[in-house]
């Protein structure tokens, strides 16, 4: 039986307590990361990583924005296409007006989030872009097997929201790393069982599971197992983490606690 693992966002912006979005739980939750990759380690045939990598002047940063009185909105700030038509937020740079406007009207077309503001967050070269200590340290030790983590970053496009590892919320037909990434769609075509973790729930798993799912076969979803006590969702948003648990356990995939999982 051929073992993948696939990880998302497992970054120090995320799972540890002094990350700028800490994800409540997700500390403990990359420590039972850990040890399940330690203790499966000689089964797992490939282990693939993505990373949230962006820098600070990005559409979803405060520094993007301000206010008629040249404030920068404050994390967890939601922009509407009305806040943008009215003034109510515009863009730093005033030559970006036109695009930003787009941009909220094509996440409203395509009835994906309203632009959310998050705080300076997985910056590219900090600490925070960092793997987080419990699970780097158990990926170093699978690597010492002679064998490679599968890094997949993702985000630097500072015009676009990209939650989901296979693609942007909004592709930018210049930009191929907004666009569809079938390397990661393929990765489960060999394999017979793919193990799921990462943050958070609510969002970056929540996007990428679902578009390797609909670009994967539904059949193929079975092979899926997210590992429920590996990954939680973003103070406030819980119901969208559950309606992915809900609409993906429908179609097929497998939730497991960790320590069930090849028990």
């Amino acid at each position: 039986m051929r073992l993948e693992l696939l990880l998302i966002d497992p970054q120090n912006d995320f799972c540890n307590p002094k990350g700028s979005l800490f994800v409540t739980g997700a500390d403990q939750d990359s420590v039972r990361t850990a040890a399940t990759i330690q203790r499966l380690k000689k089964k797992w045939a490939a282990i693939h990583v993505t990373l949230d990598s962006h820098h600070k002047m990005a559409i979803f940063h405060p520094i993007f924005w301000v206010d008629s009185h040249g404030n920068h909105p404050a994390p967890f700030t939601m922009i509407s296409v009305t806040d943008v038509e009215t003034g109510k937020w515009r863009t730093t740079n005033p030559q970006y007006q036109k695009r930003a406007l787009e941009y909220v009207k094509t996440l409203d077309k395509n009835k994906r989030y309203v632009l959310v503001i998050w705080p300076n967050h997985c910056l590219i070269g900090t600490w925070g872009h960092n793997v987080v200590d419990p699970i780097q340290k158990a990926l170093a030790e699978w690597e010492d097997d002679f064998k490679m983590v599968d890094y997949v970053t993702k985000g630097s496009n500072f015009w676009t929201e990209h939650y989901s590892a296979v693609q942007a919320d909004v592709p930018d037909p210049q930009d191929p790393t907004t666009l569809l990434n079938t390397h990661l769609i393929q990765i489960g075509q060999d394999a017979d069982l793919i193990g799921i973790g990462g943050q958070a729930l609510s969002h970056c798993m929540a996007n990428t599971i679902r578009d390797i799912a609909n670009n994967f076969g539904e059949d193929n979803i079975k092979k899926m197992v997210l590992l429920i006590d590996t990954t939680s969702n973003v103070p406030g948003f819980e119901k969208m983490g559950q309606d992915f648990l809900v609409e993906m356990k429908g179609r097929g995939m497998q939730v497991e606690k960790s320590l069930d999982f090849l028990k």
